[in-house]
């Protein structure tokens, strides 16, 4: 059996991070510094996209057609994989300095994503929406560009026992950079103008901009491609060759495959509590808010455990769990006032608060709840889930990124991702369909069904006898 990519001759040498970072410098060091500021750098213009253009244009009167069809700017970062070569053959040069291949692009793209955000607030939809669209459509090939040069630095600055810990750092910092333009940028749009917000959003690469410019370029592990053509065919010969067509294709398939399950029965989840019969505010403070915390736990816990367990057992692990959280979306479809599930729930939560009420009662505090069993489901339902996606997207991203050859870590990086985002499209396109034709419970049932292939493979890809 060829050795799984992750092992191939060309890996950085296999240190254990103890070694490196002895006790608690394993988690905290400067290289986790660097992933909090690269994650965040990397999640601020997609979640700019998401969130405050939709909010921006949805205020200035633009119809839900045409803002539904602006979906489709964010369709460079699934063809990255296209440029990518140019960032593995060319290093920048700033007024005469070369910063290095990696920190040169990183900055390069910093700043024109920063100025295209910053840019926006000075167009008006209402005017120009085709303006605004150009603009949005920039922000994303800059953003899709820099995540490019950034997976290529953190790919290169981290070691193999590094990976797990520090992408789920990355991850992790990536979804916290949601909650400028998702939450602060939209509380702002109430008081300031718009050009101001957009600004103000903008402002937020700074960081990663003063960060690419203080630290190091990660040594070089081979030298890079020597002209386009080398940069454009090498990267994907190389991948071949590591194990032949048949592992290439079982990789491939893997990471096409892992996720498949999960990302169905997530695509749709809200469309899915609303039918059985939750309000938006149930939906918004209860599932939106446990989600965001469970998926941060799920990332932090994933990561350090990646580092005692390893990347393959980390993908089993993780993996089991992840399709035992989905049948929880089919068990609450199925659920019911009557069940005596939710009776067992109930009761419980009925001990929970009558607990926390006599501890409460003994520092004169007179405390009561008043909770719902189908809340309580929703959030635990729901919060597992996320955490056990955490889990999994720990896990999986530092295999993609341990899969990579140093030599050609841009293009490499960015063709993996760009396949692993393709079922998140096709799960969208495809979900409504057959909910509408087999229902929730079986829906659901279908989406664990999914997951099995992927867990298959990781008999060929990461067997568990072996620690990696």
């Amino acid at each position: 059996m060829p050795n799984p990519p992750h092992e191939a001759p060309t890996r950085n040498v296999h240190v254990d991070a103890h070694e490196e970072h002895p006790g608690w410098r394993a988690y905290l060091n400067t290289h986790m510094l660097i992933c909090v500021f690269l994650g965040f750098t990397s999640g601020l213009p997609l979640f700019t996209l998401v969130y405050l253009v939709q909010a921006w244009l949805r205020s200035e009167g633009v119809s839900l057609k045409d803002i539904g069809l602006f979906a489709l700017i964010q369709i460079p970062y699934t063809w990255k994989f296209v440029w990518a070569p140019l960032m593995d053959r060319y290093v920048p040069r700033l007024a005469g300095w070369r910063p290095g291949r990696r920190r040169g692009w990183m900055l390069v793209t910093q700043i024109l994503v920063a100025l295209a955000i910053a840019t926006l607030g000075f167009v008006s939809p209402k005017d120009s929406i085709k303006m605004v669209a150009a603009l949005a459509a920039l922000v994303a090939f800059f953003g899709a560009s820099q995540d490019i040069a950034i997976d290529a630095y953190r790919r290169e600055l981290l070691s193999d026992t590094q990976q797990g810990l520090g992408n789920a750092v990355h991850v992790n910092a990536y979804k916290i950079a949601a909650l400028v333009p998702g939450s602060l940028a939209l509380i702002l749009s109430d008081h300031l103008p718009w050009s101001t917000v957009f600004i103000v959003t903008a402002a937020f690469m700074i960081p990663g901009m003063i960060m690419a410019l203080v630290v190091s370029e990660p040594e070089a592990q081979g030298p890079p491609p020597r002209n386009l053509s080398e940069a454009i065919v090498q990267p994907f010969a190389e991948f071949v060759r590591r194990g032949g067509w048949g592992n290439a294709l079982f990789v491939l398939a893997f990471i096409f495959l892992y996720k498949l399950g999960d990302t169905m029965a997530t695509t749709l989840s809200t469309s899915f509590f609303l039918d059985i019969g939750f309000s938006r505010t149930e939906i918004g403070v209860i599932a939106k808010m446990t989600a965001f915390g469970a998926s941060l736990a799920g990332g932090i816990i994933g990561g350090v455990a990646l580092v005692k367990i390893g990347i393959g057992r980390g993908l089993w692990i993780f993996g089991f769990l992840q399709m035992i959280s989905t049948l929880g979306f089919a068990w609450l479809a199925q659920v019911g006032p009557d069940s005596p599930s939710l009776a067992s729930i109930y009761s419980g939560v009925l001990a929970v608060s009558h607990a926390v009420s006599q501890a409460a009662s003994v520092f004169g505090a007179n405390v009561q709840f008043s909770l719902d069993p189908r809340a309580v489901a929703l959030a635990l339902v729901y919060g597992f889930e996320t955490f056990a996606t955490g889990l999994t997207l720990a896990a999986f991203t530092a295999y993609i990124a341990s899969t990579t050859d140093p030599r050609y870590t841009a293009t490499q990086f960015a063709l993996f991702t760009s396949l692993a985002s393709v079922p998140r499209t096709l799960a969208s396109a495809a979900s409504g369909f057959l909910v509408a034709k087999i229902g929730w419970f079986d829906y659901f049932i279908v989406c664990t069904a999914l997951a099995v292939p992927g867990m298959l493979l990781l008999v060929r890809i990461a067997p568990w006898r072996i620690r990696s």
